[in-house]
């Protein structure tokens, strides 16, 4: 669900291209249109605006806005520019590349990601980087984590909320005897179970296992593992029962203390708003007692506080 101004754009493409052409002229880029007209248009539109800029300048925008923009206001526009699929490609790109590789991103963007979102992001990462996504986690990840990973990106997943209680009192069974029950953990069997289960099946695991062992999958899955494997699994975990809670608790965390981790909030806030940041305000609120967009207001400044805002949408 989009939080993007519910009003009629009542400009067109062809419009919207000839005003940012005009931003740009002159000394200086006139960043507040910019900001003004990317921030309130939808994916189809952006994409709209790209292609009569072309046709018009013989420029590619996305090329002109890197350089009329800077900082963390560039970093965000570009990423918001690109269609959702591409855009999950280059984060997980971005985050291999970055100086230690930023596992973390990656991670998150695979594993809170549908079966039919991860088929469009490895066929955009093919063809954008000439390399196969599970080629890069191959050599780029490694342990429990990479298993895990490349189980998640090749095994086919059902969508539906259909649950096999059964299955699902089986599943929570073999979590346990490969977890808590025994000395160590074995985690090829947490895999198999993450990596294979659709999200209403895995909801349906956790409570069984909450119903028969008291504990919660959750806080099984802290005690067994560590590091990166941990959150692959966690964030596979949370996002099967509430995807919205997940991702308000990581940008919850991104904010607090002294300090702002910027790559999260633009990274969470820029691939989450077509999606479901009606949800995650909601669910922010009500955990942390104060609106999303207040902590952005106080955690941000200048242009990029007005563009990240603008795509939050209204407080209410």
């Amino acid at each position: 669900m989009s939080t993007l101004s519910v009003l009629p754009v009542l400009t067109s493409p062809r419009d919207d291209a000839i005003q940012l052409y005009r931003a740009f002229k002159g000394l200086g880029c006139d960043t507040a249109a910019v900001v003004n007209i990317l921030s309130h248009r939808d994916v189809t539109q952006r994409s709209f605006i790209q292609h009569e800029y072309k046709t018009m300048y013989s420029e590619d925008l996305l090329k002109r806005l890197k350089s009329e923009l800077s900082g963390k206001l560039e970093t965000a526009v570009l990423l918001w520019m690109l269609d959702p699929a591409e855009r999950d490609a280059t984060v997980i790109k971005q985050a291999f590349l970055s100086g230690v590789t930023n596992l973390f991103a990656a991670t998150e963007v695979i594993c809170s990601r549908t079966p039919s979102q991860i088929q469009l992001i490895k066929q955009n990462y093919h063809s954008k980087f000439g390399v196969l996504l599970e080629q890069d986690i191959a050599v780029l990840t490694s342990g429990d984590n990479k298993e895990l990973l490349l189980a998640y990106l090749s095994t086919h997943r059902h969508e539906g909320p259909e649950v096999d209680r059964e299955m699902a009192l089986k599943d929570a069974k073999t979590l346990f005897k490969a977890g808590e029950k025994k000395l160590g953990t074995d985690e090829k069997k947490f895999i198999r179970i993450f990596s294979e289960r659709s999200r209403a099946q895995l909801a349906a695991i956790s409570s069984a296992y909450h119903d028969m062992y008291g504990g919660s999958l959750k806080k099984a899955v802290k005690s067994e593992t560590s590091g990166e494997f941990e959150h692959g699994l966690l964030t596979i975990l949370k996002c099967s029962q509430n995807p919205a809670k997940y991702f308000a608790k990581v940008l919850h965390q991104a904010m607090k203390g002294l300090g702002t981790n910027d790559t999260t909030v633009i990274r969470v806030i820029v691939t989450r708003t077509e999606i479901d940041m009606h949800y995650i305000k909601a669910e922010y609120l009500r955990k942390y007692k104060k609106s999303l967009n207040d902590a952005v207001q106080s955690e941000t400044s200048g242009h990029y506080r007005t563009f990240l805002l603008s795509l939050l949408g209204p407080s209410h």
